[in-house]
């Protein structure tokens, strides 16, 4: 009977990809993580989770979450298994990826969660809060890049990780996209054009709505 249950529970597992951010704006190259991530390691969905308030992005003034939650709605639509997720932006105060795997075990407790990041972030994420709870909690799914001798190799942080806090992480081979969303907020601000950056309808929709025209 407990075979039985555990095979049951197996079926009804989803796996779900988690890609979180202030998407302030969401472009191309997050959607392209988001599509490589369902495709080399078969998740059913991933889910684009806009933070509320990041404890660590005081350098600048973020954009309102409705308009951030907004713009990844529009950049998703007609984007097969990549759904827009609301559920940091519920949540009060400061958000940190910690507690947001804890209640999304909590309320997914069938679910394997895991975790897409950049490389910049596998080399940071043990300054995060409770890394050791991050890493318990989800598979990290880290996006290569471009090796430089700052740091030791991915392969080399990957096993470091892995050994300290016996974390599962796997290599997303994606190719190098040359854009971030601060360079197109800075973009804007100079009158640049955004097309091929961003999906159309966001390009449209930060023209409408006259997003970080002014510098940040």
């Amino acid at each position: 009977e407990q075979r039985q249950k555990q095979e049951e529970r197996k079926a009804n597992m989803a796996r779900i990809g988690i890609m979180g951010g202030t998407f302030d704006p969401i472009h191309n190259g997050h959607l392209q993580l988001g599509r490589q991530a369902k495709e080399e390691y078969a998740l059913d969905q991933v889910w684009f989770m806009p933070s509320g308030q990041p404890p660590h992005k005081k350098d600048h003034k973020i954009t309102d979450a409705k308009i951030r939650l907004e713009m990844v709605r529009l950049a998703l639509e007609g984007q097969d298994g990549l759904m827009l997720s609301d559920f940091e932006r519920r949540r009060p105060g400061n958000t940190y990826t910690a507690q947001t795997l804890s209640l999304l075990r909590e309320e997914y407790p069938e679910d394997q969660f895991y975790f897409i990041i950049g490389a910049d972030s596998l080399y940071d994420i043990e300054k995060w809060y409770h890394p050791e709870a991050v890493m318990a909690q989800a598979v990290l799914l880290v996006a290569s890049r471009d090796w430089d001798k700052k740091h030791p190799t991915l392969e080399g942080q990957i096993s470091h990780l892995s050994e300290k806090y016996g974390a599962k992480i796997n290599i997303l081979h994606c190719s190098k996209v040359h854009v971030s969303s601060e360079e197109i907020r800075r973009m804007v601000s100079q009158g640049k054009p955004l097309e091929g950056l961003l999906p159309e309808r966001v390009v449209e929709y930060v023209k409408q709505h006259h997003l970080y025209e002014q510098p940040s």
